[in-house]
């Protein structure tokens, strides 16, 4: 009687003998057939132990199917988002969520245990993170992501939750978020709240195809100066978004998350686009222009996807080296230095003086203004001129990143 084969010698042999039943061609019920058909579950087993068939990985499964139904990467579109998510999520650079799952699930038939395959499904570096810190209720008020359900129980649901929310954004987990970040912050940030909305930037950045590639180098001292002429224009912040996504550029405009006293952030996708953040913390066109200039300044000298790769700062505290470089040159590309120097604005600061100043350069009297304030450290003189309520009232869905 045959056994299970333990070795390879006795499955090669147990192989040989198969071969030579199977030629003799025996006559069922006589004894060299019960001995092959034996043979057949005794070499399976082995097989099955030694030799085990890997289900296809997620993309592997998607692109068969594709080929079996003749489908394109545009008819994926509906089920994964946009072009750009079918290119990533078919050339493994991001992750399926479990929303992305269902519809192929559903819409194409690849069983979901094979989609669930996906590695780093679940957060990197989850280890001792607590659920229940992330602003759940503050999320689902401003609908970052979808739950049928009151605060509290989505708060009771908070793992799975937050699980699905970060891989949306390419599988980043809370500590990946601050990995390679460089932090302008208050000693209350809270790098829970930072993490989500951090995540909730990369995903609307994600969504929203830009016509022109970003290539680096375009963000010169004569573009930055471009911009700000911008200012000039009553719409001049929605001016400012369109120039910079016709350079390659991603201006998302959220709303900041409680205890996170952000004004901006910058940082790079994972092909390298550039994505500048504000939250229009400060309703004001003069804090608008510097928060956009000093990003700006980080995405053209400071971010590296070898080094770092993001900037959050709170403008409001003092920074390090780099940040009062980037603070310079957003100061150079607002105002000409040259000019500023001895300019009457700059000696009187009296609002006549700024209007005049600003109308020669063709930039905002907010920005001559919140110079102004800023060297006489006195933030109540020329209240009137800076701009209060200038700003959101052009991104009325800030708050959501539907602006």
């Amino acid at each position: 009687m045959h056994k299970i084969p333990k070795t390879p010698e006795e499955y090669e042999a147990a192989l040989a003998r198969a071969n030579q039943l199977i030629v003799s061609d025996p006559e069922p019920g006589t004894s060299e057939a019960d001995e092959l058909e034996l043979l057949v579950l005794v070499i399976s087993k082995y097989e099955d132990e030694h030799f085990p068939i890997r289900n296809p990985t997620p993309v592997e499964a998607i692109k068969f199917r594709m080929e079996q139904q003749e489908l394109t990467q545009r008819d994926l579109v509906p089920l994964l988002g946009s072009r750009s998510r079918v290119s990533e999520i078919l050339s493994g650079k991001r992750q399926l969520t479990l929303k992305m799952i269902r519809a192929l699930h559903e819409s194409l038939g690849i069983p979901a245990d094979v989609l669930l395959q996906e590695p780093g499904a679940s957060l990197p570096d989850e280890v001792g993170i607590d659920w229940g810190r992330f602003p759940i209720g503050e999320m689902l008020k401003r609908a970052w992501f979808e739950f049928d359900g009151t605060a509290r129980e989505a708060k009771e649901r908070a793992e799975e939750i937050m699980r699905e929310f970060f891989s949306e954004c390419g599988g980043c987990g809370l500590d990946h978020v601050l990995l390679r970040s460089h932090v302008r912050q208050a000693s209350t940030m809270d790098r829970y709240a930072l993490a989500a909305w951090c995540a909730r930037v990369m995903q609307l950045a994600s969504s929203r195809e830009l016509a022109t590639p970003y290539k680096r180098g375009v963000l010169t001292s004569d573009f930055l100066v471009d911009l700000v002429k911008l200012s000039y224009f009553s719409d001049g912040p929605v001016l400012a978004k369109e120039f910079l996504e016709r350079s390659g550029v991603h201006l998302i405009l959220l709303g900041h998350l409680p205890r996170t006293h952000l004004d901006g952030a910058a940082m790079l996708l994972e092909d390298g686009t550039p994505v500048v953040a504000l939250t229009l913390r400060h309703d004001r066109l003069d804090s608008f222009w510097f928060s956009l200039l000093h990003e700006l300044a980080h995405v053209a000298k400071d971010l590296n996807a070898e080094e770092t790769t993001r900037f959050f700062d709170d403008l409001d505290v003092d920074g390090d080296s780099l940040e009062s470089r980037a603070d310079k040159l957003a100061a150079s590309a607002l105002i000409p230095p040259r000019a500023w120097g001895n300019s009457t604005a700059r000696r009187e600061g009296t609002p006549a003086a700024v209007r005049a100043f600003a109308e020669k350069h063709r930039i905002n009297s907010a920005i001559v203004a919140g110079r102004v304030r800023y060297e006489l450290k006195d933030f109540r003189t020329l209240s009137k001129l800076v701009g209060h309520r200038q700003v959101r009232k052009h991104f009325p869905g800030y708050a959501f990143g539907e602006a």
